[in-house]
């Protein structure tokens, strides 16, 4: 009998020649990364359970990436980035991105591959829920607590139950041009709930797989956790290489899952029979078609995060709103630094991205988590009372983005730029025609 990749790769970092589901396992871990919320208590932890002077057990797999809370006067969260700084400096942390310097990223589980943390066949823990985005390239990737984290500070172990493996395999060469892969987690998360994968692999397969860029797949993995998903995972390929090895130099062992694996489940979907996808408030399983909803009037388009922040998210996001008036407040926030250049760089019909949003009147956000997670009173994009919003970032639960009172649908950065041009939710289908080849 078989394993799954995320079998294989908990039977290497435990010293065994084969897991399965159910066993619970010491797993040694390559990457712990944390940020500015959860940093600052897994400290705590730390320094309390092994001792004054206690060092962490590896300083070059501890990340630290201040992200969420950090664009604020707010004292209480600029005291957790102080701590985080206090920490690195007594560690000696050489992967500490702090705020305010030329160092600074942005967003964690995108800064993660861009400064070549996410490597295949490796196992990758971090105190924030999305950590299962690095499962994009072929490693086993989640989120844990400030105490676990505080463990493999001081031990670089962590005790794992291995999960099955529900498997969703992707029929199709192509993406039609009006769809992408938020539409595409959307369908699956409404389809099995947000309960559907809990304590499970979601294993993204199949040959539509190759028509999905790293960001793509980065996008499917990062909303496991929307279904209860233990961990997200795409096996590597020449994509997956490629991207890695423009990042770092460090080896790495790229694993397959075996013919004769054995899944709890396997779900087919045809990418050209998908269509665009939105979910309603307040969950992200409260799917709808965009067609379904359209006329639903909006207060705001917010397009940023770790889901929907990446740099081909803003390129699809400009395609459609070149020349265009909005009529809603439309906020623009990279992932990263890195993505914000880009902006400034990357051109579509030969005018830079930067200068087609600014041209449209959107608002234009620091690199950061910001609205994504509500924030302080002076987080930019924070939502207001009762306002509706149509976003690309990963929940919609009230007060995820600021005021419980406000709503936020979900959806790919194709909808909600055409959203943000009528002012209401719209199918993107009106401004993107499929042309027959």
């Amino acid at each position: 009998m078989g394993m799954t990749l995320t079998e294989k790769i908990l039977a290497k970092n435990s010293g065994r020649d084969r897991v399965k589901p159910g066993d619970s396992v010491w797993v040694d871990v390559d990457v712990l990364m944390t940020h500015d919320v959860c940093g600052p208590p897994a400290i705590s932890i730390f320094n309390r359970e092994f001792g004054e002077g206690a060092r962490v057990w590896d300083k070059d797999k501890l990340v630290i990436i201040p992200d969420h809370y950090i664009f604020t006067k707010d004292k209480y969260a600029n005291r957790n980035v102080d701590v985080l700084r206090a920490f690195a400096a007594d560690q000696d942390l050489p992967h500490f991105y702090d705020v305010g310097t030329d160092r600074y990223k942005g967003v964690c589980h995108v800064a993660l591959p861009e400064e070549g943390f996410t490597r295949p066949g490796e196992v990758l823990f971090g105190t924030d829920s999305h950590t299962c985005t690095a499962g994009a390239f072929g490693q086993f990737a989640t989120g844990i607590g400030n105490t676990d984290a505080a463990f493999i500070m001081g031990t670089g172990k962590l005790w794992v139950k291995v999960p099955e493996t529900m498997r969703f395999v992707f029929e199709g060469t192509s993406l039609p041009p009006y769809l992408m892969a938020k539409d595409i987690i959307l369908k699956i998360i409404g389809d099995i709930g947000t309960d559907g994968a809990t304590y499970r692999t979601m294993e993204f397969a199949g040959e539509g797989i190759q028509a999905l860029t790293m960001e793509d797949r980065m996008t499917l993995t990062n909303m496991a956790i929307e279904a209860g998903g233990k961990n997200g995972v795409v096996e590597p390929d020449e994509i997956t290489e490629e991207y890695v090895k423009s990042r770092t130099d460090r080896p790495f062992q790229k694993f397959y899952s075996d013919r004769d694996a054995v899944y709890h489940s396997e779900h087919y979907y045809n990418l050209e029979e998908l269509v665009p996808m939105v979910a309603k408030p307040h969950s992200p399983d409260n799917k709808a078609t965009a067609e379904e909803l359209e006329g639903v009037k909006l207060d705001r388009a917010y397009i940023g995060s770790c889901t929907g922040g990446k740099l081909s998210d803003f390129k699809a996001a400009a395609e459609i709103i070149q020349g265009k008036d909005l009529k809603v407040d439309t906020y623009i926030v990279p992932a990263t630094t890195e993505i914000a250049r880009g902006l400034e760089t990357e051109t579509h019909l030969g005018t830079p991205l930067m200068d087609i949003f600014r041209e449209a009147g959107c608002k234009i956000g620091n690199a950061s988590c910001a609205a994504c997670l509500g924030g302080p009173s002076d987080t930019f994009g924070r939502l207001n009372q009762d306002e509706v919003c149509i976003s690309t970032t990963n929940r919609n639960y009230p007060g995820r983005m600021g005021s419980k009172a406000a709503q936020v649908y979900l959806a790919s950065p194709y909808t909600v730029a055409a959203s943000a041009v009528t002012g209401v939710i719209t199918d993107p289908r009106v401004f993107i025609q499929e042309t027959v080849i």
